[in-house]
């Protein structure tokens, strides 16, 4: 699932050791700009350099994994992102736009001269 939003809070960081080794843990709250703004907390698990990234206010396109587990009778929904672009990387990799062309010159006149013309080469070889 992917969603656009306004980034509304960083969390601290959450750090432990597994069996598995180290990991890392972050939430990052975004605001959903619609007419009834909501907020999502999205969960960053061993993506220090995307969260580093992030600064409030700034708009996004994140994609989510949404899941939800059972635990001694009660549900837990993970949100947990896999990408986040920012918004103003998307508008620059963007294909640059043509630059104007400039004005044409006159359109030759293909008439039958009046006069004799001298005849010019201008052939390059």
């Amino acid at each position: 699932m992917e969603f656009e939003g306004v980034v509304y809070k960083i969390m601290p960081a959450t750090k432990g050791t597994s069996a598995r080794g180290d990991w890392q843990r972050q939430e990052v709250i975004f605001e959903l700009p619609q007419e009834f703004s909501r907020k999502v907390c999205v969960i960053f698990f061993n993506k220090e350099s995307d969260v580093a990234r992030l600064k409030e206010g700034m708009t996004c396109t994140v994609s989510v994994n949404i899941e939800s587990r059972e635990f001694n009778g009660k549900w837990y929904t993970d949100v947990r992102a896999w990408r986040v672009q920012p918004k103003q990387e998307e508008q620059a990799s963007a294909a640059p736009s043509m630059p104007d062309m400039p004005p044409f010159g006159e359109e030759p006149s293909y008439a039958a001269p009046t006069a004799p013309m001298a005849e010019v080469d201008d052939l390059p070889f």
